[in-house]
């Protein structure tokens, strides 16, 4: 294995080459703004992370297409402030406070991590028979006086020949006293007219409830009370995402997620043509999960899950109903996420596992009845993005 620490100072003007791998490559560049990008291309997919700015992953393409969200921010900005940069295709939020602060919070938007000038970051490079892997790490350290002292270390991991890769957060309690604290894993892919939404929850009111409460950031447009009570009384409306049908300025829900026997929930917005796109995350982790819709005339935006440890009224109200977790001195705690782009077979397959997760009736395996248990781990086999 091979491990380059990042340095500022390597990061040009225009872009420079850092290392090539079999299948892969990382080179450094930085935008207009001035902020640092780390551009990782493999077979398919290609990652733009902002290895000094909460470990972002900017964007994410596969076969030189866009799987983010459409949003009017086309590069992180100079200055830190959420909505200013808000076009990354996934953002670690979090990590003291986090969502939309209420009338007597103090935190910002989503936390202090998602611009979190990162004390290190490094890649390590892995050659693998037939493939390699990159991975990209870095490490933050924060401390506020009678609040809490942490140490954040992101990482994502691709492999070269993956349409999928694995984003992760591990935090540790420098403190020698319990530290409240809130995470949110923000992934936002491009909403795909057509697409279905299908995931492992019951599809009922109580298990996927939206949010009635409008935060102070947003105005709601014309007939927007009628849609939050639609989806209210039935959430499987926004489950098929129609051109007509939008969610202006945002619709939230809060998922109550199953997961299955290996503890992983599983999320997927199926396209037309059978691909879809994947988010897997571990309930046990992060035992709250929102999911998060914007199609405006100017952004297109679909959250599938955020996998996150509280809910997203702002510390405050969070810390009020129970749900915020305690870190004790000296603890660790880590989530795992796993996301990208599955083949039309592995969708098939795993949608059949979120339906059954969910006591609900798999579709039909094409041209049989059913899809027995050896099929399925062979199709999954055969599709080796997971």
């Amino acid at each position: 294995m091979m491990r380059i620490t990042l340095d500022r100072s390597m990061f040009p003007a225009g872009e420079r080459d850092l290392v090539k791998a079999r299948g892969l490559s990382v080179r450094a560049f930085r935008f207009k703004s001035g902020v640092e990008g780390l551009r990782i291309e493999g077979r398919r997919a290609t990652l733009v992370l902002l290895p000094f700015r909460g470990q972002q992953v900017w964007s994410f393409e596969l076969d030189g297409r866009s799987c983010a969200m459409r949003s009017m921010v086309t590069e992180p900005a100079a200055e830190p402030g959420f909505l200013e940069s808000f076009g990354a295709f996934f953002v670690h939020c979090g990590l003291m406070a986090m969502g939309a602060p209420g009338p007597q919070d103090a935190h910002p938007l989503h936390g202090e991590f998602p611009s979190a000038p990162m004390d290190e970051a490094w890649l390590e490079i892995e050659e693998l028979p037939g493939d390699s892997l990159v991975r990209v790490g870095g490490r933050y350290d924060h401390a506020v006086m009678f609040r809490g002292h942490y140490r954040a270390e992101p990482w994502v991991l691709l492999r070269s020949s993956a349409t999928v890769f694995e984003v992760g957060m591990t935090l540790v309690n420098r403190a020698a006293s319990p530290m409240p604290f809130m995470y949110l894993g923000h992934a936002n892919f491009r909403p795909v007219d057509g697409g279905r939404l299908v995931y492992s929850a019951p599809y009922t009111p109580d298990a996927v409830r939206v949010r009635r409460s409008i935060p102070s950031h947003v105005t709601p447009a014309a007939g927007y009370p009628d849609l939050i009570a639609a989806l209210a009384r039935e959430p499987s409306v926004h489950h098929r995402l129609e051109p007509g049908l939008r969610f202006d300025p945002e619709v939230v829900f809060m998922v109550d997620y199953l997961a299955d026997a290996q503890g992983w929930a599983h999320s997927l917005q199926i396209h037309p043509d059978g691909t879809a796109d994947w988010i897997a995350h571990r309930p046990d982790q992060c035992p709250r999960a929102i999911r998060w819709l914007s199609r405006t005339p100017d952004q297109d935006c679909l959250a599938l899950v955020e996998p996150a440890t509280s809910g997203v009224e702002g510390y405050l109200e969070e810390r009020a109903a129970g749900r915020v977790p305690i870190l004790a001195p000296g603890a660790t705690w880590t989530a795992v996420m796993r996301m990208g782009r599955l083949t039309a077979t592995a969708a098939l397959v795993l949608e059949r596992k979120a339906d059954g997760i969910a006591g609900r009736n798999a579709p039909p395996w094409p041209g049989e009845a059913g899809c027995a248990g050896s099929e399925t781990a062979g199709a999954m086999r055969r599709d080796r993005e997971l």
